[in-house]
């Protein structure tokens, strides 16, 4: 390692392939050493392959939107650092174990570029179906040296060094086509599960506040084990008792582990922190995210790619870039989303629930998922707006925050700068109103990935133009979410231009390519101010546009043309399904596909026409 001075602001250091066998202990020391007197402005890669190992990283405790919370270890732990860049100029880091490589934390003006990102071992583990059988209900699977794996009374688990993990979640890969399976729905997840019929006293059991029966430590309560796995001989084995159809011969099965445990290891985690770019950064592999950025602000991410590597299906277990309470700008401009198992990019708030009025100005709220624990819903002076989604999707009353009380992963107390509501009352929401973004998604590939490819829930300012979409669900949701995930922001001011639809939804839910829903069954407009325009739709089922609850819709100059890449799964469908929704126009589009009925709307929508 040499070290050299550029400026009074800080010094430039540069690391060479000396310490390549186990990178960890060198980077991570000059970060223990910086002072005042001794910043970095600067940190430089010789261009080549280094390897950073768990045993010698810095170990901290952490609270991980939409991850596990647990004890990592990173070698950049970038705390408090101001106008900091690190260059890997084309190197490739590999990461062993349970690691953050990139841990940014309360820091302004990071920029991170020219480096791709894998692991050594990957956190999810493959095996190719070479038989089945359906009158024994079997299929036989055959996994390579490359996931080695041991049988624990009749469950199989994979093992790695510093990592394991169970069959869990799972989802098959077309290899020909190194993307998830046409309609994989019929035949995973793996009903690894069932029902456990031998209890007592269990229904007895009473919580006196709120519980979270999806949280790791109760979400196994009533279950025991439907599949049970044997070795036919090294390298195969045979699964019983799966209760779908059989997975066919040839696609390859790729598992992650139980929900709940399977989310370790982002390759970025930001959080409260003013400014990040990550620039020319290849991430070929993460136990969780490739981002996910909390609180944070200004965020760029230019040909910040995610593509397999070594010819795995998979590349992130988990989304490609999630964004959780980000203000300011969030771009993404120019990248590659493929073969993540879960959303290209998710944006959102969060709600919590109100469980006590404490006085005049005061409430007790609690955190409602287990992977939004240790979440801060806001900072002093941030606008709190007070949700009822039975009368509106949208604040029935705002506030500034004077001070957050954190009183533990769950429970924190909100003291507001003024009154609370008359009206306000135990079970109600509140969301961050100043915790949304401006939001460009440009330019992107985003295809062969489970889930959909954008989930935005963003009140304030959306683009989503020049990209291409090809995705096992919905290309693009727009939800209002309060019953599971608790993620805040209905949408408005949402543009949707330019864009390649290829074939999404495909995996065999009856969902259109783009979709606007809420999960509360009310006619309540949760939606205002959508362009859809300009976009070209290739798909081969029918349904294209669901719109629900939605206020002052356009959909121009799009066309509509069946693909002919799949059978249809659902030819009963109309092309476009409107419901609870007003001011809804269709003007200038083509249309050449299948469906019958174009159009589809309820009595509260029906003087719409589609032209």
């Amino acid at each position: 390692m040499s070290c050299f001075s550029t400026s009074k602001k800080g010094e430039t250091i540069v690391f060479d392939l000396s310490i390549s066998e186990d990178a960890t202990p060198k980077v991570l020391q000059r970060f223990l050493d910086t002072k005042e007197n001794n910043p970095i402005s600067e940190i430089k890669f010789e261009k080549g392959t280094y390897h950073f190992y768990p045993d010698k990283g810095y170990e901290k405790f952490v609270y991980i939107s939409n991850h596990c919370d647990l004890m990592v270890s990173t070698p950049f732990p970038i705390k408090n650092f101001k106008n900091l860049t690190i260059d890997g100029q084309g190197s490739t880091f590999i990461f062993h174990g349970v690691m953050i490589p990139f841990l940014v934390e309360e820091s302004e003006n990071i920029s991170i570029k020219n480096l791709t990102i894998d692991w050594a071992e990957p956190f999810h583990s493959e095996g190719l179906i070479v038989a089945n059988d359906d009158k024994n209900k079997t299929f036989d699977m055959e996994i390579s040296d490359e996931y080695p794996y041991e049988i624990r009374n009749g469950q199989i688990y994979f093992i790695k060094p510093y990592y394991e993990h169970s069959l869990g979640q799972s989802i098959l890969y077309d290899p020909n086509r190194s993307a998830i399976a046409f309609n994989t729905e019929t035949y995973t997840g793996i009903t690894v599960k069932k029902r456990t019929t031998t209890y007592n006293g269990i229904e007895n059991i009473k919580y006196k506040y709120i519980n979270d029966e999806r949280a790791p430590e109760y979400k196994d309560i009533g279950l025991e084990a439907r599949i049970h796995v044997e070795q036919l001989k090294p390298g195969l084995v045979r699964i019983h008792n799966h209760k779908k159809k059989l997975p066919p011969v040839g696609m390859i099965l790729t598992m992650k582990g139980e929900q709940g445990f399977n989310r370790v290891s982002p390759a970025f985690r930001v959080t409260h922190t003013n400014g990040f770019n990550g620039t020319n950064i290849n991430i070929h592999h993460a136990g969780g995210m490739g981002i996910i950025a909390e609180n944070s602000a200004d965020l760029i991410l230019d040909s910040f790619n995610i593509t397999p590597s070594n010819g795995r299906m998979v590349s992130t277990t988990a989304d490609a870039t999630h964004f959780v309470g980000c203000r300011g700008k969030v771009v993404l401009k120019n990248c590659t989303f493929n073969n993540q198992l879960d959303d290209a990019t998710n944006v959102h708030g969060t709600y919590q629930k109100i469980v006590d009025v404490l006085g005049d100005n005061k409430i007790g709220v609690r955190m409602m998922h287990h992977q939004q624990k240790g979440f801060v819903i806001a900072q002093p002076n941030d606008t709190i707006g007070f949700v009822r989604l039975d009368n509106s999707f949208f604040p029935y009353e705002k506030n500034t925050v004077k001070k957050i009380e954190y009183l533990n992963s769950r429970y924190q107390i909100v003291t507001f700068n003024k009154a609370l509501p008359k009206e306000i009352k135990s079970g109600d929401l509140i969301e961050n109103l100043s915790g949304y973004p401006d939001l460009l998604v440009k330019n992107c590939n985003i295809s062969k990935n489970r889930a959909r490819g954008l989930l935005i829930s963003n009140p304030v300012n959306t683009v989503i133009e020049d990209n291409f979409f090809n995705t096992e669900m919905e290309a693009i949701l727009i939800p209002v979410e309060s019953s599971y995930w608790f993620e805040s922001g209905n949408a408005a001011n949402v543009t949707i231009r330019n864009n390649v639809f290829q074939d999404s939804q495909h995996s065999g839910f009856n969902r259109g390519v783009i979709r606007f829903v809420t999960d509360d069954d009310n006619q309540n407009i949760a939606f205002r101010n959508i362009e859809i325009d300009n976009n070209t739709f290739n798909h081969f089922d029918n349904l294209i546009l669901e719109i629900a609850n939605a206020e002052g819709l356009k959909f121009t100059n799009n066309t509509i043309t069946n693909s002919g890449t799949f059978p249809q799964l659902f030819p009963e469908n109309s092309a476009v399904k409107v419901k609870s929704s007003k001011n809804i126009i269709f003007e200038n589009n083509t249309y050449s596909g299948k469906a019958t009925n174009i159009l589809e709307t309820d009595a509260a929508a029906n003087s719409i026409a589609f032209k």
